[in-house]
């Protein structure tokens, strides 16, 4: 019985990696590596809870794990040395330079922003969440949360146009 829920754990796992990993990375500003630590962390209190959450909802419970890490951990002011052993790959053929740069504003202008409005908008508009679910997963009221999202959109918007050069 419980080497058929591992498992099920590690189909879950395989299946929704990818997505949430993208999901860490928007909670925690693009940067890549705390997105990896956060949700191998949301991942190990998964498994602990996996008996309970498994017929549940168990993308939701991570979600909700991400996000509460996401923002205690940017109220750390130093995460350690991010040492690497090679440099960046060199880009690859063909000129995907707009779409990267597009979304490097993007994850430059959410880094920006606070960590519970940054959550926030990746719940409500990146995971297309309903407003009681943002705020169930923030911890927070709902008018709270759609407040959190509202300032959160709206100051993207105030760091993205500032970039925008008008053409004509």
């Amino acid at each position: 019985m419980e080497q058929a829920r591992a498992g099920e754990y590690d189909a879950f796992v395989a299946a929704r990696w990818s997505v949430l990993c993208h999901l860490a990375r928007l909670l925690t500003g693009g940067d890549r590596h705390r997105a990896e630590d956060l949700l191998q962390e949301a991942l190990v209190k998964l498994w602990f809870a996996w008996p309970r959450v498994a017929d549940e909802a168990p993308e939701a419970y991570v979600r909700t794990v991400l996000a509460r890490a996401a923002a205690r951990s940017a109220r750390r002011r130093w995460w350690g040395e991010r040492p690497v052993e090679e440099l960046p790959e060199v880009a690859a053929a063909g000129d995907l330079s707009a779409t990267v740069a597009e979304r490097s504003r993007l994850e430059a202008a959410l880094a920006r922003l606070t960590p519970r409005q940054r959550a926030a908008v990746v719940l409500r508009y990146y995971q297309d969440l309903p407003d009681r679910q943002v705020a169930q997963t923030l911890g927070c009221p709902v008018g709270t949360a759609r407040s959190h999202a509202a300032r959160g959109v709206a100051r993207l918007r105030q760091l993205l146009s500032d970039v925008i050069e008008p053409v004509g």
